[in-house]
């Protein structure tokens, strides 16, 4: 399996990114600076997560314009994986890689806590390894993680089965209560219509070994590697 990691000035995910997915590959991935304009062929590309150009002008939308994104589009589009994280995530909206925008948190504060997601479909390479309707622990670290979409490409969305993660309770269910940052319906992760694209807010990266305090995140980068190599 042959899988590389975006960095932008502003990054401070990538390396963890980098560590879950050596421990699940067995190899280094390629670091790739955003200014390069080329990739060799991969299996998985990991845009992740931090402050990208320091959250100037919009939450990675100046990220959106690196010479490298071009790139990371085209492999999407021929079917390569692509996993957008928090930040990640937000560029993956931006370069419409992924439908939808992600706004201010409702209550307008940066939130870093553990929350619980309920996994919507194991039907994908990046959640095989999840019991469909199970419950893992992932930490979020974000101020603008408030999901939204127009309610027919919402609809459209459902229907599709694009909706990867939703916020939920320690018992799984799907409550307001449980929603951290005012996000449409609770959706906390969501697939492009062909689900080789999966972006997400909460940091699978950041709970992918026991001495981190919990290993629900290694599931997904052991579910890339076992479908991919």
């Amino acid at each position: 399996m042959k899988a590389a990691v975006i960095v932008f000035p502003g990054s401070n995910c990538d390396r963890d990114v980098a560590v879950a997915l050596e421990a699940s590959m067995g190899a280094k991935p390629l670091m790739v600076w955003h200014r390069d304009t080329e990739l060799p062929d991969l299996d998985l590309i990991v845009v992740p997560g931090g402050f990208s150009y320091g959250d100037y002008l919009r939450c990675g939308a100046m990220a959106a314009h690196s010479p490298i994104m071009r790139e990371v589009k085209r492999q999407a589009d021929k079917g390569t994986r692509v996993l957008g994280i928090c930040n990640g995530f937000q560029i993956l909206t931006e370069t419409g890689l992924l439908p939808g925008v992600l706004m201010r948190n409702k209550n307008l504060k940066f939130i870093c806590k553990d929350v619980h997601l309920r996994v919507e479909s194991n039907t994908t390479d990046f959640c095989r390894g999840y019991a469909a309707g199970g419950l893992v622990r992932f930490p979020i670290a974000h101020a603008e993680g408030n999901y939204f979409a127009d309610p027919e490409t919402f609809k459209a969305m459902e229907a599709q089965g694009q909706i990867a993660f939703r916020y939920c309770n320690h018992r799984g269910e799907v409550t307001e209560a449980a929603n951290p940052n005012g996000s449409l319906a609770n959706v906390a992760g969501i697939y492009n219509a062909k689900h080789n694209v999966l972006g997400l807010m909460p940091h699978p990266e950041r709970l992918a070994e026991a001495l981190l305090g919990g290993s629900d995140g290694k599931m997904m980068f052991d579910s890339l590697v076992e479908a991919l190599r």
